[in-house]
């Protein structure tokens, strides 16, 4: 019984998410409770499982006294290496970039000790899904890898495969924080919201200049990316 149960509430959100892309748009109000259980044929408690599944989601908020309305969607990282472009298509959002700052700087010291030397190339850049701010991402490369005039709205992974390293491996390190006052302008939240920072130091097995070609990997870049809390959440499997 509990299987069908399970199976209804999931159909149902399905239903709901496709009926929002379909038919709705951010801010549209959801359908009440007694109006969806009519035309799905499902009880009450189904529909409000599957609408508070669809919140979790980020698909829909829910506002006291208003009712349930479209906001959006949520990007989720399953926690593999992924550029921001993969994970805003893998959401279905469309990613854009802002470039705030790109040039040569004294690496701080996490950087400089990941990439090995004292001067690093600066790219610090704002991404968002379809035009909502999501992150605000700093990262280090090598000072003579990338030219100043790429494009650097583009994907930086995909630059970086181009010129001969492609990210092979990353460590990566996530911890919540309250958003600085400089993030916050950017992002479009206020100063002390929560949101996740990841650190993330990034490998690849390709060419880099002035390292040791024997060594069976090189470090290529060091980030700091500063995430909405309300938009990007993490996923995982854990196994036995």
């Amino acid at each position: 019984m509990s299987s069908q149960i399970g199976s209804k509430h999931a159909q149902l959100r399905d239903a709901l998410a496709q009926m929002i892309r379909d038919d709705l748009k951010v801010g549209d109000r959801l359908p009440g409770e007694r109006r969806l259980v009519e035309q799905f044929g499902v009880s009450r408690i189904t529909v409000r499982h599957a609408i508070a599944q669809l919140v979790a989601d980020g698909l829909l908020v829910r506002e006291h006294g208003r009712g349930t309305f479209v906001t959006h969607g949520m990007a989720r990282s399953r926690l593999h290496l992924a550029s921001f472009h993969e994970d805003m298509q893998a959401a279905g959002l469309r990613p854009t970039t802002a470039v705030d700052t790109v040039g040569g700087q004294p690496a701080p010291d996490a950087a400089a000790q990941h990439l090995g030397r004292s001067q690093a190339l600066r790219i610090r850049r704002l991404r968002l899904g379809d035009g909502v701010p999501v992150s605000v991402d700093d990262s280090w490369v090598p000072l003579d890898l990338l030219p100043l005039d790429a494009d650097w709205e583009s994907s930086l992974y995909g630059m970086l495969a181009r010129a001969g390293a492609p990210v092979t491996r990353a460590e990566q390190t996530v911890q919540a924080q309250a958003a600085t006052p400089q993030d916050a302008a950017l992002l479009g939240i206020d100063p002390g919201t929560p949101v996740l920072v990841f650190h993330r130091r990034s490998f690849t097995t390709g060419t880099m200049p002035d390292t040791d070609p024997a060594l069976a990997e090189r470090a290529v870049e060091y980030s700091i990316s500063v995430y909405r809390a309300d938009r990007y959440q993490l996923h995982m499997e854990v196994l036995a």
